[in-house]
């Protein structure tokens, strides 16, 4: 009898905090037409929820979901954000399936260690990337073509690279010492496929670095900080 009326017990209180749950979500609905809410959590703060919109964006609302905040929670004592972690948990690509057919593969040292940018020619923080990847050592890199929208002579740029016969080498004289490939950009590329990918990864800024854990990381670092990402990447 104990037995049942635990159990009971257990299936109202998930009842009511889902009920709790569901009723934040629709009121937030119905103040913020059109907003995409994935999930309502509890969060670490006693009566402050966690909200997932958009499939990788968090904010904050009280039980009624009359209130919301938009920033970060940072845990004082660790000085952890966890708000940036549960980002990074559902930004995770699965990374051997990235389709590394469209990406030109730079090979440096032995190449144990992995890694994927997306990358744009024109855009000047890729440009600052590209000598601080030149400084790492057995890594392979496979570089995905993203030219994003305001750069309007990047695609061609993009296909002039990938149409070269040696795309690696192209890739490195157009980034690093801003010689664009000479002959046709007419073969068969990956620039719109890449485009595609970068959308369903949810990848809107150059350059997006993902490391072999799965862990997605935005704008340009300096080379010992990936290489320290690219470490803890390869230990996990």
């Amino acid at each position: 009898m104990r037995i049942i009326i635990s159990l009971l017990l257990t299936v109202l209180l998930t009842s009511a905090c889902d009920a709790g749950q569901d009723e934040i979500k629709k009121n937030l609905e119905s103040r913020f037409p059109g907003i995409k809410i994935d999930s309502v959590s509890k969060s670490l703060i006693s009566g402050l929820y966690e909200v997932v919109v958009d499939g990788d964006h968090i904010i904050y609302a009280d039980k009624d979901g009359k209130y919301v905040i938009d920033g970060i929670m940072v845990e004082t004592a660790t000085k952890r954000n966890l708000t940036q972690e549960k980002i990074d948990k559902l930004t995770v690509v699965s990374f051997d399936s990235l389709p590394f057919q469209q990406a030109i593969k730079i090979v440096k040292g032995d190449g144990k260690r992995r890694m994927a940018v997306f990358s744009d020619p024109d855009c000047p923080y890729c440009r600052k990337l590209e000598p601080e990847l030149a400084k790492l050592t057995n890594v392979t890199i496979y570089i995905f073509e993203f030219p994003l929208p305001m750069h309007g002579d990047s695609p061609r740029k993009s296909r002039l690279v990938w149409c070269s016969a040696d795309p690696a080498k192209a890739w490195d004289d157009l980034m690093l010492n801003g010689k664009v490939p000479e002959g046709k950009d007419d073969c068969e590329n990956p620039v719109q496929a890449n485009l595609a990918l970068g959308e369903k990864l949810k990848i809107s800024s150059t350059p997006s670095m993902i490391f072999s854990n799965g862990k997605v990381v935005p704008g340009a670092l300096p080379a010992d900080k990936v290489t320290q990402l690219l470490d803890e990447a390869e230990k996990k």
